[in-house]
């Protein structure tokens, strides 16, 4: 009796396994027919449920649903009068998004050069991303040629000087989310406090720059400054890392007027300012 009520849970498990598998198969199709109609609306410009699911090879129920989650989310809009479907707001809004990243690699590409040059330090580029800061442009100054590679690197908002640029710098509501989850410590110097964090914040916000001391590893400072957007709105930052013995407190005071300076250029670059 062991021995069958064993081979039955086996057998038990084996089902799960494959309707978890025809699940995840199921949901990456629906991904993949979602993209596609959006690649339809792209094409056509317009398109009705009938000649979309024609396109799909699909029941017209089930290019409903898929429209219906697309409108959903803002991804497709439907003409009421003719009840046609077309592109939404929601797409231009992910393209802005992508625009900006790839405008500011561009056109940051110079800004951070010049500055990793004039300092020999390490300059970075970083933007948000959900609840870290991604770096998308890095250069190495003289002094750095063994500095460690960010390029693409997430860091934690709350313990690196660009993070805390970008959270000083989001709408309220935000920001109290991000500072509501735990703030991780990384090293004994990492501020895992909000209320602590709050005033450090407004104090960036105040004096234009950031600056970490070992927040984030040991042996490491860097300094900050906020890129802007032709609206103004903070959209990235600019910074210059390096090791603590030649980042001294009384060097990165310097060095956060260099570095304020490069992000106005490439805030004027994104078209705020003149």
């Amino acid at each position: 009796m062991p021995r069958t009520h064993k081979q039955s849970d086996h057998g038990e498990d084996h089902v799960e396994n494959k309707q978890a598998g025809r699940g995840a198969a199921s949901g990456v199709q629906s991904v993949d027919r979602a993209v596609s109609v959006l690649e339809i609306l792209a094409r056509h410009g317009e398109a009705g449920v009938t000649e979309i699911a024609d396109e799909l090879d699909v029941h017209k129920s089930t290019a409903f649903r898929l429209l219906g989650v697309l409108e959903n989310r803002g991804l497709v809009a439907q003409e009421k009068e003719r009840g046609k479907y077309y592109l939404g707001a929601g797409v231009l809004r992910l393209a802005g998004a992508a625009a900006v990243r790839l405008d500011i690699s561009q056109e940051g590409v110079p800004v951070c050069r010049e500055l990793a040059d004039e300092l020999g330090e390490t300059s970075n580029i970083a933007v948000l991303d959900d609840d870290a800061a991604v770096n998308i442009m890095q250069a190495r100054g003289t002094a750095s040629v063994t500095a460690q590679n960010w390029l693409g690197r997430r860091t934690p908002l709350h313990a690196t000087a660009s993070g805390k640029v970008l959270l000083a710098h989001l709408p309220t509501t935000l920001r109290e989310g991000l500072l509501a989850r735990p703030l991780h410590r990384f090293t004994e110097h990492s501020v895992t406090g909000a209320a602590v964090l709050r005033g450090e914040l407004a104090t960036v916000a105040d004096q234009g720059y950031a600056i970490t001391q070992e927040e984030l590893e040991i042996g490491l400072a860097a300094v900050a400054a906020p890129v802007r957007s032709h609206d103004g709105k903070v959209i990235a930052s600019i910074s210059v890392s390096g090791p603590v013995y030649r980042l001294t407190p009384e060097r990165l005071a310097d060095l956060a007027e260099r570095t304020l300076a490069a992000g106005v250029e490439l805030s004027r670059r994104m078209g705020y300012g003149g």
